[in-house]
């Protein structure tokens, strides 16, 4: 058995330069690329930790069953992975202007019960998908949410109003997320874009906030149930 052959074919010192510029110009890609999918495409795992798992996994995979691909190279290419990762974290750490660059910083997606219209279509999100989010927290209308935030690793965080403060807001479940169809004297409808809450003298006026027209929902004051 040759062993030479196993661990190092045919590798240079001019080929191990070119894997080195290779593999720095691919993590760069993939962090790029993973960074302007969205939060939503990266759920759970850091732009970083998903980087690793997609090169690592790459890089083990073809060495295994490609008869010319000397173990060697593979070794070099995850060696040169994990000291950039390792730089990237480093570097993240000790300055923050680049933290923000790579990961993000978290979205507001509902403030006093409010939908942030800005972030929102920012992060390319549409209602379903948030208002299935809040749905886990027991939520059912956005009265009930002081703030909800989608975290730089795309998983939600909710800061609900206390009891006495709950005010009304949009409903967020499908059988009440619907436009009305007639007005009931003195009671309050919420704007099926934005959330904001009025009383309206018919249903086709335009939201003073948003200043759409798309329905208004009966809104809600129900407190949380715990």
């Amino acid at each position: 058995m040759d062993w030479a052959s196993i661990f190092i074919h045919d590798t240079t010192w001019s080929f191990a330069t070119e894997i080195i510029i290779r593999v720095i110009v691919m993590f760069t890609m993939i962090i790029l690329f993973l960074r302007f999918t969205g939060k939503r495409g990266i759920r759970q795992l850091s732009i970083f930790e998903l980087t690793i798992i997609l090169s690592l996994g790459s890089i083990a995979g073809d060495p295994m069953f490609t008869k010319d691909l000397p173990l060697i190279q593979a070794v070099l290419i995850m060696s040169i992975v994990l000291l950039l990762y390792r730089l990237c974290t480093w570097l993240t750490a000790k300055y923050e202007v680049l933290e923000r660059l790579l990961e993000g910083r978290p979205t507001y997606i509902v403030e006093n019960g409010l939908l942030v219209l800005e972030d929102v279509k920012k992060d390319e999100m549409s209602h379903d998908e948030f208002f299935a989010e809040m749905r886990q927290y027991g939520i059912r209308h956005l009265g009930q949410v002081e703030v909800g935030l989608l975290e730089t690793d795309g998983e939600f965080s909710v800061l609900l109003f206390p009891h006495d403060k709950t005010q009304y807001g949009l409903p967020i479940f499908p059988k009440e997320f619907k436009a009305a169809k007639t007005i009931e004297t003195g009671h309050p409808y919420a704007c099926m874009h934005c959330g904001y809450v009025e009383y309206l003298t018919h249903l086709h006026e335009t939201c003073s906030r948003c200043q759409h027209s798309v329905g208004w929902a009966i809104a809600l004051n129900t407190k949380v149930v715990n």
